[in-house]
């Protein structure tokens, strides 16, 4: 068996790392492509490595010279790069494919070693590797029928998005037999050719060769392995959280993104936190419908989204201003207010980022679950020469939740105090005796008062970006929107906004099934041994590693790394020494795997002496 590895191609969309060098010789953690792939290669049964060169050949063969590779390689040029595609790179090394049994490989891939195993230890002559389709994949996708037939080779122009459960994305790696490539693919290929040119795909001709009625290839079925294809600085960015050596690095890396985690493969996301009960199918099915209205024309202005989220609220448009996530508004009000701030810590860090760190002065309840009352507040504060308070309400990621009784009291020390009250409300809804501030009357009694609300965490939204502060203080709110631009939000969150009111009933069903799905997840996690659940009025739970057991980042590290699970290590937040961790509440089959990793792990390995 041979390699035959395509490495012709220019990767503009690579920009200035490719100027000079070829595409597979970018690098990932330090190491080039082609270093990679041919020390994987390396490693296996084949007698040779055959490379098509051609943007910038000749120091790709003058660095390969450098590499200490084992297996003999030889080259055939393709000097018309810049005009044919990779069918013409192929057709050059046709040659090689019907002197022996072949491993075809682009040379733009980062894979496993698992990979190649899986590939050549399968019995079977001739296969395509393929991956069920997943959204950050592009390319050639293919039909499965049974006995892992090949129905069709779908191109991207002929890819039907409402087919996509139905897709495979091929991996670009292959194995032929030499019988295959000397009766099928080589003639079929100087035939195709002939027809259409070099500007062509030599997927195409594995196209044509399925519709035959003994096709001979079949396809392989990836089941969990790692690889990706790397056409632009997004891809090599992903690349190197996947494929980094350092576990511990590779974590981190991962955790840093905050989001976008439908481009890893298969990851869980116990770390954000949304309602997984909501939006119903019938919005989204609304939304989808308005799609390309909403993609091209503009969102209305500031004035009009304040004016449709005042009535969804049910409060003065005047003491309400939209915000491209709470995050917006968060980062405007924490910049225009003046003096000392208080906070009560651990908490969502956002608002103290925002502020003077000098300013700050912070409570930390001394009990083991970071409970505390509207008494423990105003004892804390009371004497404290502070001018805004901040108070998250369920606390993140405590999930300590204060009675809108006590709040009330509060709002009437802090009247007294001179305090301005922040108060954030984007989890309440999930509370037991869930309320809201949010009312016109309770606002323009308390006009010191602040509520912040996030419509992304509750209404299960986070891509809308969408979020709401409301006040009767009218100078504050003049500042607030004078600092965020007139088209804050895009249409996607405006049009979300104007229909919301319609699928009222349906949101407080999602709020009474996640109260439920939170009290049985709890139940399940109090049954892990070396965890000890806070109470939580949330849509998460905080738990604390019991001692001698395990550490949070470490318990974190093997929940992605072998269960491709991300939960919150909350190392950094907590200072008391404890290993907490937070654990957004999911739908009931993903709670059930999160619970299932937790029992599955041994605990006796990591145990301190």
């Amino acid at each position: 068996m041979q390699a035959i590895i395509l490495a012709a191609g220019m990767g503009k969309r690579l920009k200035d790392l490719t100027a000079n060098n070829t595409k597979c010789m970018v690098k990932v953690n330090g190491v080039t492509l082609i270093e990679r792939m041919l020390n994987q290669l390396d490693k296996i049964e084949i007698n040779r490595i055959i490379i098509v060169v051609g943007y910038e050949g000749h120091k790709l063969i003058d660095y390969i010279s450098t590499l200490n590779i084992k297996k003999p390689i030889e080259y055939v040029e393709n000097p018309i790069y810049d005009k044919t595609n990779n069918i013409y790179s192929l057709a050059l090394a046709k040659q090689y494919l019907i002197e022996d049994d072949t491993i075809l490989l682009e040379s733009d891939l980062i894979f496993e070693d698992s990979v190649l195993t899986l590939l050549t230890e399968d019995t079977r002559e001739t296969l395509a590797l393929v991956d069920k389709y997943e959204s950050w994949m592009d390319g050639t996708v293919i039909k499965i029928g049974s006995n892992d037939e090949i129905q069709e080779f779908i191109p991207g122009k002929k890819f039907i998005f409402a087919d996509i459960p139905q897709y495979y994305k091929t991996v670009n790696i292959y194995k032929f037999s030499r019988h295959f490539s000397e009766t099928h693919y080589v003639p079929f290929l100087e035939a195709y050719s002939k027809a259409l040119g070099n500007n062509e795909y030599y997927e195409q001709v594995l196209r044509v060769i399925t519709m035959l009625d003994n096709p001979e290839i079949k396809a392989k079925k990836l089941d969990g392995q790692l690889w990706y294809e790397i056409d632009d600085i997004q891809d090599l960015d992903i690349a190197e959280s996947m494929f980094h050596p350092d576990n511990n690095e590779k974590v981190k890396l991962i955790q840093s993104r905050y989001g976008g985690y439908w481009r890893y493969p298969k990851i869980l996301d116990f770390c954000y936190l949304v309602n997984p009960y909501f939006p119903p199918q019938r919005l989204s099915d609304e939304i989808k419908a308005n799609f390309e209205q909403l993609l091209t024309q503009y969102p209305s202005g500031l004035r009009v989204n304040n004016l449709i989220a005042a009535k969804n609220f049910g409060v003065n448009p005047s003491h309400l201003v939209v915000g491209n996530g709470a995050a917006e508004l968060i980062n405007a009000l924490m910049t225009i207010l003046s003096g000392k701030n208080g906070f009560i810590r651990p908490t969502f860090e956002e608002y103290p980022n925002r502020s003077c760190q000098q300013e700050n002065i912070i409570f930390t309840p001394t009990n083991d679950c970071f409970q505390y009352n509207v008494k423990d507040i105003i004892k804390f504060f009371d004497q404290k020469e502070i001018r805004n308070l901040i108070l998250i309400n369920p606390d993140n990621p405590s999930g300590n939740f204060i009675e809108k009784e006590e709040v009330t009291q509060l709002l009437e020390w802090s009247s007294q105090k001179k305090i301005r009250i922040i108060f954030d409300e984007s989890f309440i809804d999930f509370a037991e005796n869930s309320y809201t501030l949010i009312d016109e009357q309770i606002i323009r009694q308390y006009p010191h008062l602040v509520v912040v609300k996030s419509i992304s965490k509750s209404y299960g939204v986070p891509g809308l970006r969408l979020g709401i502060l409301v006040t009767a203080d009218e100078k504050l709110m003049a500042k607030i929107q004078k600092a965020v631009s007139i088209w804050n939000i895009n249409s996607f969150g405006e049009f979300y906004l104007q229909i919301a009111e319609k699928y009222k009933t349906d949101y407080l069903n999602s709020l009474e099934k996640i109260k439920e799905t939170r009290r049985e997840f709890i139940k399940s996690l109090e049954k892990i041994g070396y965890l000890r659940i806070i109470p939580s009025q949330a849509n998460y739970i905080m738990a604390e590693i019991k001692e001698n057991t395990i550490s949070a980042s470490e318990l974190s590290k093997i929940l992605l790394l072998k269960y491709n699970i991300l939960i919150k290590d909350l190392s950094g937040k907590i200072k008391t020494g404890q290993q907490m961790i937070r654990i957004a509440v999911r739908n009931d089959a993903d709670n059930n795997r999160l619970v299932q990793a937790l029992q599955d792990i041994d605990i006796k390995r990591f145990r301190k002496k």
